[in-house]
């Protein structure tokens, strides 16, 4: 029910946008110039926020399939866990009552870096996955810590929303690169009277280069609602696992950043992971704020 009515508010929110836009086209004239130009811009609209938002979708489904298969992740069978992995699971298993969620897959995959993270299309289908340099590096609280933080994201509907912002910008990145490469490729051919082939190559060039520049735009506003959701899995990670290993966790982690390797493996779910971008104009594409400022963060909040 939470993931319906979380679509459900932003499907209304990216129909008032789109309303908005359709309404600011017409009462600006533009509409009756992109028809001429062979557009209908409500179709466009249509088709775009399909395919802006179905690629996002599809992304989710097979979120934990591609993890699992760029990290090399073992999943741990309850059933027959002994050892570390047993109290891995029960860990697990621990923070997830307390957090409300069904249990979780529980994975791991071998490597030195100390990293964690957590993804799947919903709170009843979720993977939570460590790295083997995690379980050896930290101790127990800093493990709860981690944990506590990668299953509040699971509770607080992180990956859906995240697919949700996602899909809302691709499909707007697509729709004005539609548009402005068709009027700029109008004006460029105003005068050239041939039709077909040059023409639309000249559109289709423009487009793709308006779809990087829009989409690198897009990813500053994804990447400013992803910090401010790690800020909040901070909070719940506090809350499941006691404040002080929530900040020795990030501690530890901030820590490993200058001291141990990274993992090179699985550019496609980097942003999952728990990084540590530094400052400047590279922190407007950061998808995790400075580990300093969530460390900070939580020490000025009250338990």
């Amino acid at each position: 029910m939470w993931m319906i009515r979380r679509i459900g508010l932003f499907a209304i929110t990216n129909l008032a946008v789109v309303f908005t836009i359709a309404f600011l086209i017409r009462i600006t004239g533009l509409a009756g110039y992109l028809e001429k130009s062979g557009i209908s811009y409500g179709g466009l609209l249509l088709f775009c926020t399909v395919w802006g938002m179905g690629g996002a979708f599809i992304s989710l489904m097979i979120s934990k399939f591609t993890a699992k298969m760029a990290m090399g992740v073992e999943i741990i069978d309850p059933s027959t866990a002994s050892g570390w992995q047993r109290d891995l699971v029960a860990r697990v298993k621990r923070l997830a009552d307390a957090a409300g969620l069904p249990m979780p897959e529980v994975g791991y995959y071998q490597s030195p870096e100390v990293n964690a993270f957590a993804t799947g299309p919903g709170r009843s289908s979720a993977l939570v996955c460590v790295s083997t340099g995690l379980l050896n590096g930290m101790d127990s609280g800093e493990i709860d810590g981690v944990l506590g933080h990668e299953l509040s994201h699971v509770a607080n509907g992180d990956m859906v929303t995240m697919t949700l912002v996602q899909g809302v910008v691709n499909s707007f990145v697509f729709f004005f690169a539609w548009i402005v490469s068709t009027l700029i490729a109008s004006q460029l051919s105003r005068n050239d009277e041939r039709e077909g082939g040059g023409g639309y190559f000249m559109r289709f060039m423009i487009q793709q280069v308006l779809v990087m520049v829009f989409g690198l735009l897009g990813s500053i506003v994804v990447a400013y609602v992803s910090r401010a959701r790690e800020y909040r899995a901070d909070a719940g990670g506090a809350r499941l696992a006691g404040r002080s290993n929530m900040i020795a966790a990030l501690e530890r982690l901030k820590a490993g950043f200058t001291m141990d390797p990274v993992d090179q493996r699985g550019e496609s779910i980097a942003t999952l992971k728990i990084s540590n971008r530094a400052g400047g104009l590279a922190s407007l594409f950061a998808t995790h704020p400075p580990l300093d400022e969530r460390i900070a963060a939580l020490r000025a909040k009250a338990y």
